[in-house]
């Protein structure tokens, strides 16, 4: 047991409770003694010394010597009646160093293996004194109380370890495991104590740092996957421009694969930024209607550009809690991906409502839609569904993604369906009460 470790914290813990205790206890005893004991004592003697006093005066000496005889047989000791100045008034023997030093008139003490007892009249007239041996017990005698006391601490030490240190260890081992790499650790607990909200807080962390985690590995391989492609047009094109006669051709080409690289670095810069700021530090009241509003008649231009009209229908009061821009991106990805894949001349269209202090934001469009097995991966980094979507719309594959993860960002949630004909997608944002 190592003197750092909590183990040996606990034992020592309990032996200097155990050590307060006994200390607190014997001064309880103590002032017991002195507040409850003592003065009932005081006043047995007092009888006693009434009795003895009672019995020389009106009886004589032989009547007192019986008495005294009958108080050796049942406390098993030696009592005097002596006079003031400490003289045994049956023997005449000397019995001063019985009695305290003045101005003591009350006396109960320990010396020198014996217990001494002296008590003086009201009148100072007479001294009851008792002396005798002191009855020592033997080491053996407290011995099982003294196993029972370590047996205690072994119990209680036992029941700490496996409900407080044992645990924590196992904490502290998942911690170290995750923190070597394996990120599929968690802690079995169904403690309802702080111990289990430890447990339960480290499951909750690991599992956001494991999707984190693997959702930018994802991502950095997704990403290497996509500038392999525009790079190695880039290659070839510069190769093309430097031996072909017309270079005009080449530099096009060039250009759209610059264009193209520029775009998915704008994207990804883009999701970074919604994945940099999740607890949404400086959040403001926004609101809902007024950034959808603000959004399409951005879009209105290149809707119009493909021969379509955006028609926003619905009303909507309520302001979210969260950040304007991040809102804006989510719903303008969502209408932009809406006239990429609408046909021409199409009607596009964006609903609000309100509902259960949740905004309800619908945006449709009339075109081909999604294969049905596809519906939750669309929003993943990267995911395109040419062969069902309009291959012509030169998209990165993130915003969706990007759409995704702001309204994430806001506690809400977003997902998409198959309507006839076109694809649905509902962003559901909470509202709060009070405007800031």
């Amino acid at each position: 047991m190592r003197l750092n470790s909590l183990f040996f914290a606990t034992l020592v813990s309990m032996l200097l409770i155990l050590g307060v205790s006994f200390v607190v206890f014997r001064a309880i005893s103590d002032r017991m003694q002195r507040l409850t004991i003592d003065p009932t004592f005081n006043r047995f003697d007092q009888l006693q010394l009434d009795s003895a006093r009672e019995e020389y005066e009106q009886h004589g000496k032989q009547a007192l010597a019986d008495y005294m005889e009958r108080l050796d047989r049942t406390f098993l000791g030696s009592h005097y009646l002596l006079d003031a100045n400490g003289v045994d008034v049956l023997t005449g023997v000397n019995r001063s160093s019985l009695l305290p030093p003045p101005p003591v008139t009350i006396s109960r003490i320990r010396s020198h293996g014996h217990w001494i007892i002296a008590h003086r009249s009201e009148d100072g007239k007479y001294w009851f004194a008792a002396d005798g041996l002191l009855y020592h017990l033997h080491v053996w005698t407290f011995l099982p109380y003294y196993f029972l006391v370590i047996g205690a601490i072994a119990v209680f030490f036992w029941l700490a370890s496996v409900g407080v240190i044992l645990p924590i260890r196992r904490i502290a081992s998942s911690i170290a495991l995750f923190g070597h790499g394996d990120l599929s650790v968690r802690v079995e607990t169904r403690r309802p104590d702080e111990i289990g909200q430890l447990g339960r807080s480290f499951n909750q962390m690991a599992e956001r740092l494991e999707r984190l985690i693997v959702s930018e590995r994802r991502l950095l391989g997704d990403i290497s996957h996509e500038l392999r492609s525009p790079l190695a047009r880039l290659k070839f094109a510069i190769r093309l421009a430097r031996t072909s006669p017309d270079s005009n051709a080449a530099l096009d080409r060039i250009e759209r694969d610059v264009d193209r690289i520029a775009s998915l670095v704008s994207d990804i810069v883009e999701i970074t930024f919604v994945e940099g700021d999740p607890a949404l530090r400086g959040a403001e009241s926004v609101p809902v209607a007024q950034v959808v509003e603000e959004v399409v008649r951005d879009c209105s231009v290149e809707a119009e550009m493909r021969g379509c009209q955006i028609e926003l229908t619905g009303h909507l009061e309520g302001h979210a809690l969260g950040s304007r821009e991040l809102l804006r991106r989510a719903v303008e990805n969502v209408l932009r991906n809406a006239i990429r894949y609408s046909p021409p001349n199409a009607p596009l269209e964006v609903s609000l409502d309100e509902f259960d202090a949740h905004a309800i934001i619908v945006v449709r469009d009339h075109g081909p839609g999604v294969p049905p097995d596809t519906l939750t991966r669309i929003f993943d980094p990267f995911f395109r569904v040419e062969e069902a979507r309009n291959t012509n719309g030169g998209g990165s594959g993130l915003g969706l993604s990007i759409a995704k993860r702001a309204v994430q960002a806001h506690h809400g949630s977003i997902s998409a369906e198959n309507v006839s004909p076109g694809l649905r997608v509902r962003i559901v944002i909470p509202l709060i009460a009070d405007p800031l």
